[in-house]
């Protein structure tokens, strides 16, 4: 099965350097086939095989980490889970109008109403946030930067940990996964 890892916080600065190839090299070596990376950003599709993708996580954390002095985390999903997570986009006039001010965040675990609705009440600016199992998607009108809903307020609002791309990427990626 395809599947796609979102690497977290990677090539910042001087923070977590990592050549992509040095990351396709290690999937290659664990028998994960066909490797390639989108952006040196930490966007990586490969064959997965049967392996289910919390586990997965787990594998590719630990042997980031041993082989490459790489600590950070990996967040997979199959192509059918992003192929769903890209359809239940509730921002698709936002999405069309400015994707770049449109992430999906990927999640650790998937959030209770409780943790959402902490999110929503969190929010002081123009942001709006929708969670859905194991994404949450926010539109940042005056953009990113701008914003106080970082990302730390938001993994401490929704309880679990998160990486999140821009819709642009995310569309590059469910192409890349749809072969």
């Amino acid at each position: 099965m395809l599947a796609v890892a979102f690497l977290r916080a990677i090539n910042l600065a001087s923070h977590n350097r990592v050549a992509m190839s040095d990351l396709c090299a290690m999937l290659t070596d664990l028998k994960l086939s066909g490797a390639r990376a989108l952006l040196a950003s930490g966007n990586l599709v490969f064959e997965a095989g049967s392996a289910a993708p919390q586990a997965l996580e787990r594998k590719l954390e630990q042997e980031a980490e041993r082989r490459l002095g790489l600590t950070t985390e990996f967040f997979v999903r199959t192509a059918k889970e992003w192929s769903a997570a890209l359809a239940a986009n509730p921002f698709p006039k936002e999405a069309k109008q400015d994707p770049a001010r449109l992430l999906v965040f990927a999640l650790k675990d998937a959030p209770g109403k409780s943790e959402a609705q902490a999110l929503d009440e969190a929010i002081t600016g123009p942001e709006v946030a929708r969670v859905a199992g194991r994404q949450a998607y926010i539109v940042y009108p005056d953009g990113v930067g701008r914003s106080r809903l970082s990302l730390a307020l938001i993994e401490r609002k929704l309880a679990t940990r998160a990486t999140g791309r821009n819709w642009n990427t995310a569309l590059k990626l469910g192409v890349l996964l749809s072969g």
